[in-house]
């Protein structure tokens, strides 16, 4: 099961939404004029070594890549291996690698025209018992549209693939997961709106068809 957390100073208040996961939602109070900061974490225990989960981070953004889940979503591309320059993105959102550990951690920074300042990475951390704990951090300014898109729909999205992204780290190291992620009826009205294939087309694709699917999240920054 994962873990999903997210905050945000987007103002007063604070609010949680369930995606088939547990998440936790805390927004603070204040924000600097016209710009909205945000933190939002997905991790999940791998039933795997360490050097079994860190070593899909090597591929990605590569043809051999076996962690991004691009049967269903935009592929993430980088113009060269996984190292500190490497140029890339996913959609139309456009990020660099500003630090790579190999096999624990990679980091990447956006770039423009993304309006995003800020980073998101994937981390790879070993638990006491043998097992690993993948984690997606994404922690960013948002500027201009993003304003209003993030909160609506990118972050919806965004929750979606990156449950995807950990569903597939279980597969790929021979679990399958014991929950799959599931989308919820609006971020399959965006895919339909998008002409993407529903649930049970993307997951025959990925050799996924087993109980349906139940709800899940909106568009993400990934």
């Amino acid at each position: 099961m994962s873990s999903i957390k997210s905050s945000a100073s987007v103002g007063a208040g604070a609010r949680g939404t369930r995606l088939g996961r547990r998440l936790a939602v805390v927004a603070g109070g204040g924000s600097t004029e016209g710009e909205r900061k945000m933190r939002n974490v997905h991790e999940r225990k791998i039933a795997a070594s360490v050097e079994d989960v860190g070593a899909l981070l090597a591929d990605v953004g590569r043809a051999s890549d076996r962690l991004w889940p691009a049967h269903d979503w935009m592929p993430m591309t980088l113009d060269r291996p996984v190292g500190v320059g490497a140029r890339g993105g996913h959609a139309d959102i456009r990020y660099s690698v500003i630090a790579y550990e190999p096999g624990r951690r990679v980091v990447f920074g956006f770039e423009p025209p993304t309006l995003l300042t800020g980073w998101h990475a994937l981390e790879v951390e070993p638990l006491p018992d043998g097992s690993a704990l993948l984690r997606h951090v994404l922690e960013a300014q948002l500027h201009g549209a993003y304003r209003l898109l993030f909160p609506l729909v990118i972050r919806w999205i965004h929750d979606a693939v990156i449950e995807d992204l950990l569903d597939r780290a279980e597969m790929v190291v021979g679990r399958a997961p014991a929950q799959p992620a599931v989308w919820s009826p609006w971020v399959q009205l965006l895919r339909r709106l998008n002409g993407m294939p529903g649930p049970q087309i993307a997951r025959q694709a990925r050799g996924l068809l087993t109980a349906p699917r139940r709800g899940k999240g909106l568009p993400s920054a990934h």
